[in-house]
């Protein structure tokens, strides 16, 4: 080899070392770059690949009856995420998912034809529509684990629990009312996908420390699922628009049962007309018609009269100015007891003129109506009764006898109880306590006396002329029981016209309410029946419904029956309206 050709190949050798020293610089200083200068901009970036930042929500908090019976409860459910990138054809997913999630198509293809690595597409969707969607074994559609709520008892009290909406939300009822005690606490947290943007992990116990507080009702699911069921008879039997059904605890204001029917079953609300959402039983006023008599008695007691006190009662015709009021029967002279036994409106008219505007609207008031109760549901109506000094004559005299001023169920049954409670008035009582997810008591409700309305002889004396009622020719002798003695009242009220002055003479609503035993009131009951057709008195349509409910409630409760007690049922002779 020629001295020229070796000084080429040194020359050769030479210059690819120095490429090799200038390359191993170049790539030092570039890994020194990047692990001095950019190493946590890059380590964020990959991070940011194979994790994310997202938003938990700890699971709802339970509703329970008394005994701890689940009325409302949160189950396992899922949601559908996607890695759009992920999804070569957006258009023919959409359209399958669709079907299945209910989830507009279009809306649905704009989200999985983003540059997205994830997307939300569904929450708290049932195990049945995530098999049907894994059958599809589409690539890019990936699942986590999530909660629905659930209410295991289907339409049981539905008005009064209500239901959430799809982001877990309260939308009717105590869930709405109470949102922010049931619903679980918000927390950000870090989780890790892998390459196709799946979730890989998700600390369950987050999720537990997460939940919301529960709530103890004071409602019992038993009474509560029978009330319902001879309510829904009742209503049926008489092709009747809607009812109501209370049973409350007069010493305490404890509500056991607020039943409605027409019914809903909150798993589907959506499949309702939002008209039956609401708890008519706190929401709604109506004018009571006779059973506003015993307040009108009360007050009457309260200011000097007796229960034998007498009253001309015109032989069933009686004029206030332009005004005539009626009574079904032509009765002369009734004392209290028997206006009260035989609902004479011109008795109770004359009761009313006897004592005066100011002590009967100051009586009426002091028994809670034209006020809220304070009870825990919202939308609470306050009912209507107008202030003394606006009434006319013929208005004090129709409010004598529950025309002229309306009140809500929950406001009769707590009037009633008072009565029952030895003329003491209590705050009805629907929420019983607050527990932590533990279990531990973190708020507990007790009985709320409002104030005494009338003495205790009052309350006594009210109570025989109640008890008249529904023993034989009263209006209420088909709620007598064998072996208790039922204090009651019927009331059968003509429903105002809408719009005009006037009321329809084809439109009743049907009440019964009372308690009983007599000496020692454990339950008070109220039914109230709207636009029932044939038969519209109270004592036939609401009468045998309070006593059905009352007997298999005392029943559940073991109630033992009074000593020598054994009322028959009688046939009534009619009512008033």
């Amino acid at each position: 080899m020629s001295k020229k050709s070796n000084n080429g190949i040194k020359q050769r050798i030479v210059f690819i070392q120095i490429l090799i020293v200038i390359s191993i610089f170049l790539l030092g200083a570039k890994s020194f770059d990047i692990q001095i200068f950019k190493a946590k901009e890059l380590s964020r970036k990959a991070e940011n690949s194979y994790s994310r930042h997202i938003t938990i929500k700890g699971e709802r908090g339970q509703i329970f009856d008394r005994n701890m019976n689940k009325l409302a409860t949160s189950i396992d459910a899922f949601s559908i995420t996607a890695c759009p990138l992920k999804i070569k054809e957006p258009g023919p997913v959409a359209k399958k998912l669709s079907k299945i999630l209910g989830i507009n198509q279009g809306k649905l293809k704009k989200t999985l034809s983003s540059q997205n690595m994830f997307a939300y597409l569904a929450k708290g969707i049932s195990p049945d529509q995530a098999e049907q969607i894994r059958k599809l074994n589409l690539d890019g559609i990936y699942f986590e684990n999530d909660a629905k709520r659930f209410y295991p008892n289907r339409e049981l009290c539905a008005q009064v629990i209500g239901f959430t909406g799809t982001d877990d939300s309260g939308l009717e009822g105590l869930e709405f009312k109470y949102n922010y005690v049931l619903e679980g606490k918000i927390l950000k947290i870090k989780i890790k996908k892998d390459g196709n943007g799946g979730i890989l992990d998700i600390d369950k116990g987050k999720r537990e420390k997460l939940r919301g507080k529960s709530i103890v009702l004071t409602l019992d699911k038993k009474i509560q699922f029978l009330s319902e069921q001879i309510l829904e008879k009742t209503v049926k039997a008489h092709q009747a628009k809607s009812g109501i059904a209370l049973v409350m605890r007069p010493q305490t204001g404890e509500i056991l049962s607020i039943a409605h029917f027409p019914q809903f079953n909150p798993n589907n609300f959506k499949q309702y007309n939002h008209i039956v959402f609401r708890n008519r039983a706190v929401t709604d006023a109506f004018e009571p018609g006779s059973a506003m008599k015993v307040f009108t008695a009360a007050a009457a007691l309260e200011n000097g009269f007796e229960p034998k006190s007498i009253f001309f009662c015109e032989n069933g015709t009686y004029k206030i100015g332009r005004f005539t009021i009626h009574d079904t029967h032509h009765y002369d002279w009734l004392s209290i007891n028997q206006i009260i036994k035989f609902s004479s409106n011109i008795g109770a008219a004359k009761i009313g003129e006897k004592i005066g505007d100011k002590a009967l609207h100051n009586y009426l008031t002091a028994f809670g109506f034209g006020n809220k109760t304070r009870i825990e549901c919202p939308g609470e109506t306050s009912g209507r009764l107008s202030p003394y000094q606006k009434w006319s004559k013929i208005d004090a005299g129709t409010i004598s006898f529950g025309q002229g001023v309306s009140v809500s169920a929950i406001q009769l049954i707590s009037g009633i109880s008072a009565i029952a409670n030895d003329g003491v008035l209590m705050k009805p009582l629907l929420i019983k306590k607050i527990i932590s997810s533990t279990g531990e008591n973190l708020k507990v409700y007790h009985p709320e006396k409002i104030r005494r309305v009338i003495s205790s002889k009052s309350a006594r004396r009210v109570k025989t002329m109640m008890r008249l009622v529904v023993e034989a020719k009263g209006t209420g002798s088909k709620a007598a029981m064998v072996g208790y003695t039922v204090c009651g009242k019927t009331g059968t009220a003509q429903k105002a016209l809408k719009d005009q002055k006037g009321y329809s003479k084809d439109n009743y609503i049907s009440i019964f309410t009372g308690f009983a035993p007599e000496a020692n009131p454990e339950l008070a009951i109220l039914i109230a029946v709207d636009e029932p057709r044939k038969q519209y008195y109270g004592g036939d349509v609401a009468a045998p419904a309070f006593k059905t409910i009352m007997a298999e409630s005392f029943s559940y409760l073991n109630i033992p029956p009074e000593k020598n007690r054994d009322m028959v049922v009688l046939v009534s002779p009619g009512e008033q309206h």
